[in-house]
Order: C-alpha cells, then structure tokens, then sequence
C-alpha cells in the first residue's frame, strides 16, 4: 500500500474531539457497569442515522450492558474493516474531572483519567462523524467492547460470525503513535489450592500440615519475572490460613504465565504444575491445579493488510512506523484467534490504570488523522 495523501480532520472536527473525549472521561464506566457510556456510544452513532446493536453478551460477562456494533456502508464490492475500542475502564479510585495544562488532558483528582480506552472511542466516534458526512471508500464496521480490562471478556463473547470485516484495528496501547503491536503472548491463568491439616500451632503443630509451608515451598521452586525475551510468569496472589496460632489448612495461589510462543508457554505451565505437585507432596498436602488458557497468542506479518495499511497511514503523516512486541493482551488477542486479523496499534496515552494517567492533545489529534489515513488505505 502506498503512502498516499488521506483526508484530515479539521479544526471543527478536532474541537468535537476533544469535548467527546472529556464528555466519555467524566462517565465513569468500570467493567461491568459501562451502561451510562454504552447508552452515551449509542446516542451519537444514532443521531449520525447509524443502526445500533447491542448483544446479550451481559449474560456472559457479567456486565448491565452488551457490546455494541454499528456499520457504515461503503462503495458497491469495497472491503469491510473494522475498528474496535472499549468502553470500560478499570475501577475509579475518585471522580474524574478532565483538566488541560500545557497541552496535556488529565484527571484533576487522584484516579484515573480513563484515556484507556476513551480516547480510541472519542477517536472512533470523530472517524464515524466524517465519514457519515462525507462518504467512506470501504465499509466500516464500529465496534464498542465491554468488559475488555477483566479478561477480554466482551470480545470473548461477542458473536464473531455477525461481523463483514476483511481485517480490524484495535486501538488500545498506551505507548508512542507509531507503534504497530506485531505479536502479542498466549496468556495462561493457573489457580492452585493447596490443603493441608489444621492443628493448634502452640500445642500440636507436630499434627498439623500447614498449607502456606507448602505453597511456600512451591513458589520457590518456580522460575519467576522475565523466564526469556518472549516468556514471563508471576505469582500474583497467595491467602490462606484462619490465624496465627492455627496450622493453616488451607492456601490459595493465583499465578500466570505468558508467552509470545505458544508452546513455550504450554510448556512453562506444564513446569509450574509439576513444581506445585511436587511440593504438596514433599510437605504431605493435597493440592488441586485449574489452568485455564486466558488468551491465544499472535503474530501478524508486516506486509499483512492491517498492518501495511497503518504504516502507510502513519507514513503519509511523516511518522515512522515501530514494530513491536507486547506482554499484554487487548481484544486483538481474542479476534485473531477467531480468524479476523487484526492489528493493535498504539494511540498515544501515557500510564494507563495509575492516577497520573494522560493523553496530549496533539495525541488525540493526530490518532484521528492517523484512523483516517487506516481507512483511507484500506480502500
């Protein structure tokens, strides 16, 4: 795809993204309560004359509300692409109150700003707008997920099978514009609960079999943090015991493991079970292990259609596309695995989940430029 010229946004259509991006900051949205920003999505991609679905995917996720999918129709025989954000955000530790200080928009207050993911939707919704106005070279598929910062839960349970699109762009990494997430790790998830034998610590420990000792003994043998350039695994929970004076019968540990090699990461799973079991057994416990596979892991091709046609995009903005690789998932992990490639691609904001999270708002301008410039190539 070549570099070629794409339309901008003008100062109008980048003073509305602006208001839409504090307007969606300031409705607090975290998984599973995202219905006032569901409802507040809807309402503009309605009032643009746009039909608006919203699945039943809240039976699945848990959430008041559904994922939402709105189209806008093409040329005759053009492609279909989608473009995909989502609308919640982790918990709010306080309000949110947008302030703009020397070009850059944060959270007045002690807690998120919600830019992860408001501003990719803000950016859609200004993208819906023109192209609504002025006629789009290919179809375009809008779609809004639920509950993506809990497990891709929204994405997981959205029907795939409803969606026209060729390839997808998810807009969802808190890093510099330019970066074009090329592979993203298979994510396992294992839960193991240990039990062991209660006894009064003071007068029978020589009874008891305590459970934390053994879960202990089994984080230790574990190769934790960075295993290699494309591996990680962590333990992120431990809990067990009722007091101190109680040889614990009962321990809970929570671990992960990630890698941008799928069969590594079966293969690093496999290790942490046997060191689990083999510690339960030294220290004379039971333990039980779940694994679960969170995510499915990709790798897409730079001369792929997703990301050729970004690159060019980001080209013809005279920005250089960056390559990467990520530790983290997004909805791409879940449509990838579903058959639609798609590509992640940086958006520009900065500390995503801590309380000094922000975007600048040449970020937020250019991205709008830049999805403009995606849609323009894909045609």
């Amino acid at each position: 795809m070549s570099a070629a010229a794409a339309p901008r946004a003008s100062r109008e259509e980048k003073d509305r993204l602006l208001e839409d991006f504090v307007r969606l900051c300031e409705i607090e949205s975290p998984s599973r309560q995202e219905r006032p920003c569901v409802d507040a999505v809807a309402a503009e991609l309605r009032q643009l004359g746009l039909e608006v679905q919203e699945d039943r995917s809240g039976a699945e996720t848990g959430s008041d509300s559904g994922n939402l999918v709105a189209r806008i129709a093409g040329p005759d025989g053009a492609r279909t692409i989608m473009l995909c954000a989502h609308l919640d955000t982790v918990p709010l530790e306080g309000p949110v109150e947008v302030v703009r200080e020397n070009g850059t928009l944060i959270n007045k207050h002690d807690a998120i700003l919600g830019a992860d993911n408001k501003a990719a939707v803000a950016v859609i919704l200004a993208v819906a707008r023109k192209l609504v106005g002025e006629g789009s070279p290919v179809g375009v598929e809008l779609v809004f997920t639920t509950c993506e910062e809990i497990g891709l839960r929204g994405a997981k349970a959205l029907d795939r099978g409803a969606l026209r699109s060729e390839y997808g762009f998810v807009f969802d990494h808190a890093t510099p514009i330019g970066e074009l997430i090329v592979a993203a790790p298979t994510y396992y998830r294992i839960d193991a609960r240990f039990r062991g034998h209660a006894a009064h610590a003071g007068i029978r420990p020589e009874a008891g079999r305590n459970a934390i000792a053994a879960a202990a003994a089994a984080v230790a043998r574990l190769e934790l943090g960075r295993v290699d350039a494309e591996s990680t695994a962590n333990v992120g929970t431990i809990r067990g015991g009722t007091a101190a004076n109680v040889v614990a019968e009962h321990c809970v540990v929570e671990l992960e493991a990630r890698s941008l090699d799928h069969e590594r990461a079966a293969s690093m799973v496999s290790h942490m079970v046997d060191s689990l079991t083999e510690a339960a057994s030294d220290a004379e416990c039971d333990v039980e292990t779940s694994v679960e596979e969170q995510n499915r892991g990709f790798r897409l091709q730079r001369n792929s259609p997703p990301v050729a046609a970004t690159a060019a995009a980001l080209e013809g903005l005279g920005i250089e596309p960056s390559y990467v690789t990520t530790g983290g998932c997004s909805d791409a992990n879940i449509f990838v695995a579903d058959g639609l490639p798609c590509l992640c691609v940086a958006n520009g904001t900065e500390r995503n989940h801590q309380p000094d999270e922000s975007v600048t708002v040449d970020a937020l301008e250019t991205m709008l430029d830049v999805t403009l410039g995606i849609v323009a190539q894909s045609a």
